[in-house]
């Protein structure tokens, strides 16, 4: 899939919400991606997996890691397509960590895998884990970079649409989007 069927997706799912919403970054926004709404489709779900794998389909790829609560979907799907192990983060007193007997070996060739990145931070914590257990990450992919600007994970990255959407801290909130009741979707326990 290009990053226009991509889209075409999210907004046949019902994914693409405007409102007043603030993240699970903190910041607010104007819209809101409901990825629930495209993951909850198997049929749409296996296609985005499936494009992501295919971005790894010649590398040798031991263990595909994501975060719950979307990032067990992806990790999943992408990693039956890519025929290795998956497993997924999950957070205790706001960390993340591997629970369930999760193991990584040291040497692991592992790409981690995130539905929406608007500020990275979910991947920059999966790195730091994963890395911890002394694996090669391989790369990190995401379903919807919402970021405007490059972020360094020191990782090859790859999104399958780019949808820069204004954000704005508390304190810089225009009058305009102050006038609408807040949304706090999600709920990932940060």
């Amino acid at each position: 899939m290009n990053s226009d069927e991509v889209l075409d997706l999210l907004k046949w799912s019902g994914a693409i919400l405007d409102g007043h919403f603030k993240l699970t970054s903190g910041r607010h926004s104007h819209t809101y991606i409901e990825k629930f709404r495209l993951l909850e489709n198997p049929i749409a779900l296996d296609k985005i997996c499936v494009t992501m794998a295919d971005i790894y389909k010649n590398d040798k790829i031991d263990l595909v890691v994501g975060a719950a609560v979307g990032g067990i979907l992806l990790s999943g799907g992408v990693g039956r397509h890519l025929n290795c192990k998956h497993i997924f983060s999950e957070r205790v007193n706001g960390a993340m960590e591997f629970k369930r007997g999760f193991n990584i070996n040291k040497g692991d060739n592992v790409i981690i895998v995130e539905d929406i990145v608007t500020t990275g931070g979910s991947i920059f914590e999966l790195i730091e884990l994963v890395v911890k257990y002394n694996a090669n990450i391989k790369g990190v992919i995401c379903m919807v970079n919402r970021n405007e600007n490059d972020i360094n994970f020191k990782y090859p990255f790859s999104s399958l649409l780019s949808l820069p959407v204004e954000s704005w801290e508390s304190d810089s909130i225009p009058d305009w989007l102050n006038e609408i009741p807040i949304t706090k979707p999600g709920s990932t326990g940060k």
